[in-house]
């Protein structure tokens, strides 16, 4: 009698477990199994995502990806590599969209992609960090390199973008920045009209990149 109890027990742990593993996807893995691409800023590359990296695959996240461009180059054409980065990875993993985090100048190459290039099609989220959305004055010290000539308030690019939606699509924006950011001047170019804009206490500009209660904020917008 014992033994029959025993056995009836384990089938019914097999029965459970078997209905665990074919049980399909929850709305949480689901969303974490959007593709991420991240998208650095002036002078920076992909290790700039180091932090951010190992806290969305902390929170289940396993496609992401970091795009790199040549940061002194035209906006426009890293827009256009980000387009052709974005079809590469949706064509890679089967996805419709994907979400693009961005940091610094890769907000304005992030927003040339979405708003002229036709992008917004294919992103279901986007979060700028310190994002110079509406360009800095900070630029005028490396006027040198078209980039930053093109991040500077009142450049053409700026003009351009300007007469458009800054939040095109059926995406959902987000947007983090800082009184203390010392680099994107003013601080309040970040912020995107119909985005949800978050102001951080006091964070400096790469500290962003490394503040993990930001980068968790993010990946749960991501993943909402």
């Amino acid at each position: 009698m014992r033994m029959r109890h025993r056995l009836a027990a384990l089938a019914a742990t097999l029965v459970a477990a078997t209905a665990t593993f074919l049980a399909p996807a929850t709305a949480a893995n689901a969303a974490t199994s959007t593709p991420v691409i991240f998208v650095h800023g002036y002078t920076g590359s992909g290790s700039n995502w180091t932090t951010a990296l190992s806290v969305f695959r902390a929170g289940g996240f396993s496609k992401l990806y970091t795009y790199n461009y040549n940061w002194a180059g035209s906006n426009k054409v890293s827009a256009a590599g980000l387009r052709d980065y974005v079809n590469s990875v949706r064509a890679s993993t089967g996805a419709s969209k994907v979400a693009i985090v961005n940091h610094s100048m890769g907000g304005l190459v992030t927003r040339w992609y979405l708003e002229e290039l036709g992008g917004s099609a294919y992103v279901s989220h986007v979060a700028s960090i310190a994002g110079a959305n509406h360009g800095t004055t900070y630029a005028g010290a490396c006027l040198i390199n078209v980039s930053c000539i093109e991040m500077y308030p009142g450049s053409l690019f700026i003009l351009d973008l300007a007469d458009g939606d800054e939040t095109p699509g059926t995406a959902k924006y987000g947007t983090w920045y800082s009184a203390c950011d010392g680099i994107i001047i003013p601080y309040t170019s970040t912020p995107l009209s119909g985005a949800s804009n978050n102001n951080v206490a006091c964070e400096t500009h790469i500290g962003f990149l490394t503040n993990t209660s930001v980068l968790t904020q993010i990946r749960s917008f991501i993943a909402a």
